[in-house]
């Protein structure tokens, strides 16, 4: 089984994945130079979508157990059929504004403009990810609550 956990900075993506990983599942953040690379779009702006031919291999080469793969890109929708899951991770405004004011393991989100970007996504993006989304889990819950859930989407 193939998950895609999606959402907007700050709903737990990242953190759903480290779980899941320890838990014994293969995981793969694609907001890495690995998985993700720099554009530029004909307007003259700058976006940051998925290599691919990286994502292609990975999903077409994943054979056993569950693989989980977290982020949010705007080239994603391409890759949904080969996904069992689309799992949108959901969370209000002022939730997501606290936990990227506190995290520390990505600078993203803490200046005004990135919290202007992330509120203007979150109105403008999250609703295509909800209308596409196979599942919706609510990233206000404990995480624990929030993996098993993730994990309940591969079982027969």
């Amino acid at each position: 089984m193939k998950v895609l956990i999606t959402g907007m900075s700050g709903t737990g993506k990242s953190t759903a994945l480290h779980h899941l990983c320890r838990r014994g599942h293969r995981t793969v953040d694609t907001d890495t130079d690995a998985w993700s690379h720099w554009t530029t779009l004909p307007d003259g702006s700058t976006d940051w979508i998925w290599r691919e031919q990286a994502i292609t291999d990975l999903l077409t080469s994943h054979g056993e157990g569950s693989l989980f793969v977290a982020g949010c890109k705007t080239n994603q929708g391409r890759f949904y059929p080969q996904f069992d899951h689309i799992a949108l991770l959901s969370a209000p405004a002022d939730v997501l504004l606290a936990r990227i004011a506190a995290r520390t393991n990505n600078p993203y989100g803490k200046q005004p403009e990135e919290r202007a970007a992330i509120l203007h996504h979150l109105a403008t993006v999250e609703p295509l990810l909800r209308a596409t989304a196979t599942v919706e889990i609510d990233a206000t819950a404990p995480i624990e609550h929030v993996v098993q859930q993730l994990e309940e989407l591969t079982e027969p």
